[in-house]
């Protein structure tokens, strides 16, 4: 009986082991590369294309591929092969001695490299080492921060509300609840330049303070629609008083899950006796470090973006009418945000993450 089309063999030499486990064991190695290596290891143990596919989360075309093209040209086969146009003049050699030294090592005289200091260091010109950045998605001048909840629960509230997010309760009501607590009305010192073809708005540097509001915000996570309300101070009674405009925005019959993060305004003696009072009111606590979760901020930063950044308020009144307006506008025609990962998702992500900052050179 015939079963589909023969594997083709493959045979790996000692020399060439060595070098596919090098390839994979480098902790910056090209990814491609990387997994190309890995593929090929895994099909000399023997193992079919669809169980190679399953360990290294491809489609078995491309492990038929790599099988194909390691069999029939060796290591050579796993590279890219040349394009069609003038031929090249950086050789492999070349591109890889630059990623290597830009993700390896650093210079001795700063932080991070630049394509003139690593085009000094390499013997190659600095706009040849910018455009093998360029392929590689490179950017050592650039630089993000990271924070990793250390909370004990994290994997529980992370399951709790994702849960949540993805497979709501039945007549309830999920809102996503935060304060963005000092905004300022900020009033610029110079009339603004306005936007004409080949220029860009301008305003000045300097500004104006005129004091500040908080929002308290809560976003309904099906329909997108936002209950809100500015108050001067960030306290537990305003937190309070927000409590009860949500209580009135709410229908009787629904029950009311309430995701929060860790402030202390939150948790604070009269808050726990207004919930207490309130039994349809579910609390669901964020892990601590660990706002992204709450999608309120989202909306917090949408908000940001559209009308608080670049806006100029002569007093905290006008400032708190054009975040009212924003969400009577908002409230028209709301768009949720949908979210798509699983907790599952998350978590696994997140240990990728965690594996990656212990890798040796970190």
């Amino acid at each position: 009986m015939r079963t589909g089309r023969p594997l083709a063999p493959i045979s790996v030499t000692q020399e060439q082991r060595t070098t596919l486990e090098d390839w994979t064991r480098r902790p910056k190695t090209a990814q491609a590369l990387a997994l190309r290596a890995r593929i090929v290891l895994a099909c000399a143990e023997g193992k079919p294309n669809s169980v190679v596919a399953q360990l290294t989360g491809v489609r078995q075309q491309t492990v038929g591929k790599w099988r194909s093209r390691f069999a029939g040209m060796g290591l050579q086969g796993l590279l890219d092969e040349p394009r069609p146009g003038t031929p090249r003049r950086i050789s492999d050699a070349d591109v890889e001695k630059v990623l290597t030294m830009t993700l390896e090592s650093l210079p001795r005289d700063a932080t991070h490299w630049s394509t003139r200091s690593l085009a000094r260091q390499s013997g190659l010109s600095h706009s040849t080492v910018s455009r093998i950045w360029r392929a590689f998605g490179l950017q050592p001048h650039r630089s993000e921060t990271f924070k990793l909840s250390k909370d004990p629960l994290f994997i529980d509230k992370v399951r709790d509300i994702v849960g949540l997010y993805l497979n709501p309760p039945d007549r309830a009501m999920v809102l996503c609840v935060d304060e963005k607590s000092q905004i300022q009305a900020l009033d610029r010192t110079q009339p603004m330049l306005p936007m004409r073809p080949g220029q860009v708005e301008r305003r000045s540097h300097d500004y104006k303070r005129h004091g500040t509001t908080s929002l308290f915000a809560a976003l309904d996570v099906k329909t997108g629609a936002v209950i809100g309300e500015c108050h001067r101070r960030h306290r537990s009674s305003e937190f309070r008083k927000f409590l009860d405009t949500i209580e009135q925005n709410v229908p009787q019959s629904l029950e009311v899950h309430l995701i929060l993060d860790n402030y202390g305004t939150h948790k604070t003696a009269s808050i726990r006796n207004w919930l207490a009072k309130r039994p349809r009111f579910h609390v669901h606590f964020t892990p601590t470090s660990a706002s992204w979760i709450n999608l309120v901020e989202r909306w917090f930063a949408t908000l940001t973006d559209k009308q608080i950044r670049r806006s100029s308020h002569h007093s905290v009144r006008e400032l708190e009418a054009a975040i009212k307006s924003y969400l009577a506008i908002n409230n028209q025609a709301p768009n949720p945000f949908v979210w798509t990962k699983t907790a599952d998702e998350i978590l696994a992500s997140v240990a990728r993450f965690c594996a990656r900052t212990l890798e040796p050179g970190h």
